[in-house]
């Protein structure tokens, strides 16, 4: 940050108990970063917080799919770590195939540089960013809240007068945006519903040189032992993204299933820099996306893909989408104005994500139940890798190609 952003957020900071703000945006990792662009961009007083100091690693195979690349911001650069030409499947360590395309698939990103890139731009399109503070809760009734078109957002402060004690600190908004991640405080002060939690265990691992030239380019994905399970092998230059997701429930399975991949690969010799965990969840069809003048988007709101619980393109697409409408609700006069655009909000996110959340939950369990089915099409039906290859890169989504490839409709209806 240059010197003059730095004034520029400190003296942002040294008012902003009393001024409110248009929208104050919760969680700087993709959702809340572009939450914060759409917003900040067209001159509304916008606040980003974050309770991590950027960069800081985040648990995510890190893969940019088409869909990702084109909801970011306009102009900015992509911090790629490699290139994907080539995917090689096997199923659970079997029937391994490698399939080449000669166009790129999709990018490779780590995710601290990534999300501190976006929330740069978001920097630079005038949001003011704070990092290294806490939401404990928002408040849209009661004493502390001056009006019924303010939203109290309030920060655990650092301690003072003894022992367990804490000042809060207070801002205001007219809108605010939780993007604070799958266990999201703003998630449940809107009431979020999930109906699907996945427990994801991954490894980032350091090797030689020569072991990171045999994985360019190319990433490895593994059809797991448990039911709808899968494992990954995403190289970024000097070291290996491997990880592997399964339904919660089992974690000793999970971890078995993890331990024997990379032993499988011949990266068992390796020391890991970072082995983690996380937990992925969906959210329901009935689910809510806002409550009063506060949405959720991301994470936050259960939003990611069901099948491969891919979650950066739906963070990035909701978190515009998130951005853009809460500046229609901070304009907002009174709480019916602001219902509607709510509302709006949530029939934008549903007639597009929501729809490919369908497919997706219908391709998990057809997947769950016939994973040697998935496997045999994508790796010696050229229509099915072609078809992989167009929603990677973004020619196409799942959504449309069920909508438009009878085979693929058949299969899914078949298992619904």
């Amino acid at each position: 940050m240059s010197g003059e952003q730095a004034a520029q957020d400190s003296g942002a900071r040294d008012g902003e108990s009393q001024a409110v703000w248009d929208v104050v945006v919760i969680g700087a990792g993709p959702a809340g970063a572009s939450a914060a662009h759409a917003a900040a961009v067209g001159g509304r007083r916008v606040l980003l917080l974050e309770k991590a100091e950027l960069p800081r690693y985040k648990t995510c195979g890190g893969g940019i799919i088409g869909p990702s690349r084109d909801a970011l911001p306009p102009g900015f650069d992509l911090p790629l770590r490699d290139r994907v030409h080539a995917v090689t499947f096997s199923l659970n360590g079997r029937l391994t195939r490698t399939k080449r395309s000669r166009q790129m698939l999709f990018g490779l990103i780590n995710r601290p540089e990534f999300d501190a890139a976006l929330v740069d731009t978001a920097r630079e399109a005038g949001a003011v960013v704070r990092t290294g503070v806490t939401v404990s809760r928002v408040e849209q009734h009661g004493p502390g809240v001056p009006d019924r078109r303010t939203v109290a957002v309030i920060l655990n402060g650092t301690s003072s007068g003894g022992p367990g004690k804490r000042d809060e600190e207070v801002v205001y908004a007219r809108a605010v945006v939780g993007a604070d991640g799958s266990a999201s405080r703003i998630g449940a002060h809107v009431g979020v519903k999930l109906d699907q939690v996945d427990l994801g265990l991954e490894a980032e691992i350091p090797v030689p040189a020569a072991v990171a030239e045999d994985w360019s380019g190319r990433v490895h994905i593994d059809w797991g032992p448990l039911p709808g399970s899968y494992g990954w092998v995403f190289p970024k230059g000097d070291s290996l993204t491997v990880g592997v997701i399964s339904a919660r429930g089992d974690g000793g399975a999970t971890k078995r299933y993890l331990d024997d991949f990379i032993a499988r690969l011949g990266l068992a010799g390796f020391e890991p820099s970072v082995s983690t965990g996380h937990l992925t969840r969906c959210r329901a069809d009935d689910s809510p996306l806002s409550r009063g003048r506060v949405l959720v988007c991301g994470d936050a709101a259960g939003l990611l893909e069901p099948w491969t619980r891919e979650g950066i393109s739906y963070a990035l697409r909701s978190g515009r989408l998130a951005g853009e409408w809460a500046v229609r609700i901070a304009e907002a006069h009174d709480a019916v104005d602001a219902r509607r655009q709510a509302l709006n909000y949530a029939f934008a996110v549903k007639a597009g994500l929501g729809v490919e959340m369908g497919v997706g939950r219908r391709m998990l369990t057809l997947f769950e139940r016939r994973p040697g089915l998935l496997h045999a099409a994508l790796t010696t039906f050229p229509p099915a890798w072609r078809a992989f290859a167009g929603i990677t890169s973004g020619k196409r989504t799942l959504a449309e190609l069920v909508r438009t490839h009878p085979i693929a409709r058949r299969a899914l209806d078949s298992m619904s």
